[in-house]
C-alpha cells in the first residue's frame, strides 16, 4: 500500500472538530448546547496547538517536504475560525437576543451597567491585575503564560503595556441586570483610565500564548513522580506553538509583538476580540427555559444487580454488562465500595489512568487499605493534561498504605481493568471488571462506554498474570510464561490476534462465504491494521467502521466509515467479527493508533454471555443506522450528512439506544 492510502491525520483530526462546530450551527440543538459545542470546539483547538502543532512544526524544520501539510492545516484552522466567529456572531448572539439575553460583544456599555461594572471591577478585578509597560524595541522582559488571556494596551507616543486578564481566577463572565452578560475582559476594557491614569489609550488588544505541551521525561534514571512533578512546571514554560492576536491589530504591531515575544510568523495566528472561548461553557443563564439544553435522560436501572444486597455475588452467578452512561454508574462505585468493607475480600488491584478530582472510587481503595485490605493501584503518571491531578492521588493513596506503582518505563499503562480477591475458608472468588472508559464518575456522565463485571475463570486469571507483570516492570518479552488465550493484550497478543481475525474474514470471504467486521473506535491511524482492513475488503469482506475522531484510513469498495457527535461523546471501542455466524464480540481500551498498539498496555475483552454480545450488536446497529446525527467520511474525510432514504424514518442512534436500554 502507498502512502496515499493513508489520510493525513491531523487533517483528519480537524475534520472531526469542525464536525463539532456544525453542532454549534445546527438549530436543532438547544441553544445552550450550540453554545456549550462552540466551548468544546475551542477547547480541542487549544489542545491541538500544544500536542500536535509542535510536531508539524520539528517536522518542517526537517523536511521540507511536510511543509504542505503546515500550510494546510493552518489554512483549515483559518478557515474554521472564520466559520466559528460566523456562528457566534451570526447565529448565536442573535439567537440570544431573541431570549432576550443579551451578551456584550464589542459594544460600548450601557448607563445602567456602568455602576455595576465599576464596583465590580474596583472591589474585586482590580485586585487580580498586574499591568505592565513594555519596550518593544527592547530585549523581551515580560512572559505570557501559556493559554492565559492578556491585552496589549497602546498608548500616544508609541507606548505599549500588558495587562493580564484573570480568567484562571476569577469567573469570565459578569451576569448584569435586564438578563444582560459581559465579558471580564472587557470589564477591564472599561476601566483602562483607572489602570493607566494620566495616559491617552490609542488601542486595545487580546492576545494569548499556547505553549508545548511535550515535554520529555527520563523514565529510566531516578524517580518517576518527582521527574513528572518538575515536567509540569517546565510544559508552563515550553515555547510558543501559536500567537493569538486581535484581527484588527494593526500589521506593524503584530510584526513588533512577534520579534518582542520571539515568536515565528507561521506561530502567529488571527482570531476575533475573544479568546480562551472554551469559557463559553459556563455562560450565565439569566432566563432559564428547558428548551434551552437537552432534556434530561435519565439513567436506567440495572435490576439484577438492583435485586441483590451484594454485588459481588451476583456477578458469581453470570456476567454483567453495563452501558453507561444509558444505566447507572453506580454499580461500578458498588463495586469498590463493597470490596472496601467486604470482610472477605482480601486484594483489590486497579489502573487509574484519569480519575475524577473527586473521585469516590480512589476513596474507596483507601478505605479497603485502611480497613486492612492489600491494594495496589497503578496510576499512569503519564496520562497527558491528568499528570497534576494523579500524582495527588498516588501521594494521598501511598499515604494510606496503598500500593502504588508508576509507570512501566517506555510504556503507558491505558488499560481500564481492576480485579478484587475474596477468600471464604479455603475457596478463593475472583471478581474482574473491565472497560472501556477510565474509572471516572464524572465523565462517566457524558461518555458512552461499556463495562463487564465479570468471575469467568479464565479471564480473572488473565487480569491477575496481568497485574504480576505490571508490578515487575520487566520488559514483556522476558516473560514468555504469560499467555492470553481470553483478553487481547497490548504489547503480547493484541495486535495478532486481531490481525487473525481480520485475515479470517478475508479467507471466509475468498471461499464464498459471508464475511462482515463492524469496527467502532475513537481513533484509528495505525498502517499495519489500516493495511490489513484495505486487504480484508478486496477479497470482499464488508467493513463498517465508526469512527469519531482522527480517522486515516480512506472509504473503499466494501469499506464505510461513519462518524457521530451528539450529546454524549462517543467513547466506547467495540469490534465485532461475523467469523461464519459464530460472530466474536470484543470490547475494550484500544484504539488503533501507533501509540495505543506499540508504547501502550492496552486491553480488550470478549463479551462471551450471547445476550450482552447481542446487546452490543444492536447499539451498534443504532449507529449505523443513525441518519439524523451521524456523518459519512468521503476520500477527503469530509462530513456528509448521512442522510434518510424516502419513506425512511428518523433514526437518532443516541436517543434510539437510551429507549432500548431502558427496555432491558
Amino acid at each position: 500500500m502507498t502512502s496515499s492510502m493513508f489520510y493525513d491525520r491531523d487533517l483528519s483530526w480537524l475534520s472531526f472538530n469542525y464536525r463539532v462546530l456544525m453542532m454549534a450551527a445546527d438549530e436543532n440543538v438547544p441553544l445552550y448546547e450550540r453554545i456549550r459545542f462552540l466551548s468544546i470546539f475551542s477547547s480541542n483547538l487549544d489542545e491541538f496547538f500544544r500536542v500536535r502543532m509542535p510536531a508539524l512544526l520539528a517536522l518542517r524544520q526537517l523536511d521540507d517536504t511536510s511543509g504542505g501539510v503546515l500550510a494546510r492545516v493552518q489554512q483549515t484552522v483559518a478557515s474554521q475560525l472564520e466559520a466559528y466567529g460566523k456562528i457566534f456572531t451570526g447565529d448565536i448572539l442573535p439567537a440570544l437576543e431573541r431570549e432576550g439575553i443579551h451578551l456584550y460583544y464589542g459594544d460600548p456599555v450601557r448607563k445602567e451597567h456602568a455602576s455595576a461594572i465599576r464596583d465590580y471591577f474596583l472591589s474585586i478585578v482590580s485586585g487580580f491585575l498586574q499591568p505592565v509597560h513594555i519596550l518593544l524595541d527592547q530585549p523581551a522582559e515580560t512572559f505570557l503564560e501559556n493559554n492565559a488571556l492578556y491585552l496589549i494596551v497602546c498608548f500616544a507616543g508609541d507606548a505599549h503595556a500588558v495587562v493580564n486578564i484573570p480568567s484562571a481566577q476569577l469567573p469570565r463572565f459578569l451576569q448584569l441586570p435586564d438578563q444582560c452578560i459581559i465579558f471580564l475582559d472587557d470589564v477591564i476594557r472599561h476601566h483602562l483610565p483607572d489602570i493607566f491614569p494620566g495616559k491617552e489609550v490609542t488601542g486595545c488588544f487580546s492576545v494569548k500564548v499556547t505553549r508545548d505541551a511535550e515535554i520529555a521525561v527520563d523514565e529510566f534514571s531516578g524517580e518517576l513522580l518527582q521527574k513528572v512533578e518538575t515536567m509540569l512546571v517546565q510544559r508552563e514554560l515550553g515555547l510558543p506553538t501559536r500567537f493569538l492576536y486581535d484581527m484588527k491589530m494593526p500589521q506593524e504591531l503584530v510584526l513588533r509583538l512577534a520579534a518582542y515575544f520571539r515568536v515565528l510568523p507561521q506561530e502567529m495566528v488571527t482570531g476575533g476580540r475573544y479568546h480562551h472561548l472554551k469559557d463559553l461553557a459556563d455562560l450565565p443563564m439569566p432566563v432559564k427555559k428547558s428548551s434551552f439544553t437537552y432534556p434530561p435522560m435519565p439513567p436506567a436501572r440495572v435490576r439484577p444487580l438492583d435485586g441483590e444486597t451484594r454485588l459481588l455475588d451476583t456477578v458469581l452467578k453470570g456476567d454483567m454488562l453495563l452501558h453507561v452512561p444509558y444505566q447507572h454508574y453506580d454499580y461500578i462505585l458498588r463495586y469498590f465500595n463493597e470490596a472496601a468493607i467486604d470482610p472477605d475480600v482480601q486484594e483489590i488491584y486497579v489502573t487509574l489512568y484519569r480519575v475524577a478530582s473527586g473521585s469516590q472510587i480512589v476513596h474507596a481503595l483507601m478505605s479497603a487499605a485502611r480497613n486492612g485490605k492489600q491494594v495496589t493501584v497503578m496510576v499512569e503518571l503519564k496520562a497527558r493534561f491528568d499528570e497534576a491531578n494523579n500524582v495527588r492521588w498516588a501521594k494521598r493513596m501511598k499515604d494510606t498504605g496503598i500500593k502504588i506503582l508508576y509507570s512501566i518505563p517506555g510504556l503507558k499503562v491505558h488499560a481500564k481493568v481492576a480485579l478484587i480477591k475474596r477468600k471464604r475458608g479455603r475457596k478463593w472468588d475472583h471478581v474482574g471488571l473491565l472497560a472501556t472508559g477510565n474509572f471516572n464518575e464524572s465523565t462517566a456522565r457524558f461518555y458512552t462506554d461499556h463495562v463487564l463485571l465479570t468471575a469467568h475463570s479464565g479471564i480473572t486469571q488473565e487480569l491477575e498474570l496481568l497485574f504480576i507483570y505490571m508490578q515487575t516492570g520487566i520488559v514483556p518479552a522476558a516473560y514468555n510464561f504469560i499467555h492470553f488465550e481470553h483478553l487481547l493484550v497490548g504489547q503480547f497478543n493484541l495486535m495478532d490476534r486481531f490481525t487473525e481475525m481480520i485475515r479470517r474474514e478475508a479467507e471466509n470471504a475468498r471461499a464464498g462465504f459471508p464475511a462482515r467486521i463492524v469496527i467502532k473506535l475513537n481513533n484509528l491511524q495505525e498502517k499495519q491494521m489500516i493495511n490489513e482492513l484495505y486487504t480484508a475488503a478486496e477479497a470482499g469482506v464488508e467493513i463498517d467502521l465508526i469512527v469519531r475522531s482522527i480517522c486515516c484510513i480512506l472509504p473503499r469498495k466494501n469499506i464505510r466509515i461513519r462518524r457521530i457527535v451528539d450529546r454524549y461523546l462517543e467513547h466506547a471501542r467495540v469490534f465485532i467479527f461475523h467469523n461464519r455466524g459464530e460472530e466474536e464480540v470484543f470490547t475494550g481500551s484500544a484504539d488503533w493508533m501507533e501509540r495505543n498498539l506499540h508504547r501502550r498496555i492496552e486491553v480488550c475483552f470478549p463479551i462471551y454471555d450471547p445476550v450482552y454480545g447481542q446487546q452490543v450488536k444492536d447499539i451498534l446497529a443504532f449507529q449505523l443506522a443513525d441518519n439524523t446525527n451521524a456523518v459519512i467520511l468521503d476520500e477527503e474525510i469530509n462530513n456528509l450528512p448521512a442522510g434518510k432514504q424516502p419513506g425512511e424514518r428518523d433514526v437518532n442512534a443516541q436517543q434510539a439506544i437510551y429507549a432500548y436500554v431502558h427496555q432491558l
